[in-house]
């Protein structure tokens, strides 16, 4: 049998499980809020056009509204000014969609919680090399707050108070690493507190400026092994795209 038809024997005999790791895309679904003056994407919508009556008889079909970095999405290189020369989301190579996946798990940390180096040297050491071309998907269990916009913000009067990277780890994963991206389970790929970094948004000024990528919003990632899963990510090709909604699947050998 060839590779691909193995695959689907696989998938179809249950000896390959496909994992979603996307949020499902609701009103709901939480979303970035920025401060003023700065200004912010529109939850998703839902505008019916017919169902099954006299606006169309036989079909039911709706428009959507949503932002590019509405629910589980991809962050391209040009979404941060440090890439703003980079790809768009439309211009990712499309054997980059297609990528080994390894999980670093830290659920159960405090909020503020914060992956550095040495975490994942130490991971390197006991599991192998992170996987080149491939992604660092960031488990902190924050998934289980995706119901509720506050709970998943989790903000006071001093900020959104979420798990994310250090400043160091970041310019580490850009720039000493072979990975593509970065995938994590909150809204976005940097710390609640990231805003009063330096650099702030780390994640997003490295990592996007090294012409890499970020996946957000994910979830099921306790289902994942720490390494040997594939994970498939394809965005929309939106022309000039900063971003894209994505529907995360990852493969699984049970």
């Amino acid at each position: 049998m060839s590779v691909l038809a193995d695959l689907v024997a696989g998938i179809r005999g249950g000896t390959i499980e496909v994992v979603d790791l996307t949020a499902p895309l609701t009103a709901t679904t939480p979303i970035l809020m920025l401060p003023e003056p700065f200004g912010n994407t529109v939850p998703f919508g839902l505008q019916e056009i017919s169902r099954y009556d006299d606006r169309g008889p036989a079909w039911y079909w709706n428009n959507i509204t949503t932002g590019e970095h509405t629910g589980t999405h991809l962050d391209a290189p040009i979404h941060w000014v440090t890439a703003r020369d980079g790809e768009d989301v439309s211009q990712i190579p499309l054997g980059k969609l297609v990528a080994p996946a390894v999980v670093l798990d830290f659920a159960g940390s405090d909020p503020d919680f914060l992956l550095e180096v040495d975490h994942v040297t130490a991971w390197e050491k006991e599991h192998g090399p992170l996987p080149e071309g491939g992604w660092l998907l960031y488990r902190t269990g924050w998934d289980v707050r995706a119901h509720d916009q506050a709970e998943f913000l989790n903000a006071d009067e001093t900020g959104p108070h979420t798990p994310g990277v250090s400043v160091e780890c970041a310019r580490y994963l850009a720039e000493q690493t072979p990975i593509a991206g970065l995938g994590v389970e909150t809204v976005g790929t940097d710390a609640g507190a990231a805003h009063s970094f330096d650099p702030p948004f780390p994640c997003h000024s490295f990592l996007l400026g090294s012409g890499k990528y970020g996946l957000t919003q994910l979830r099921n990632l306790d289902r994942l092994p720490a390494t040997g899963a594939v994970v498939v990510a394809p965005p929309l090709p939106i022309i000039g795209g900063s971003g894209s909604p994505v529907r995360v699947l990852a493969l699984v050998e049970r």
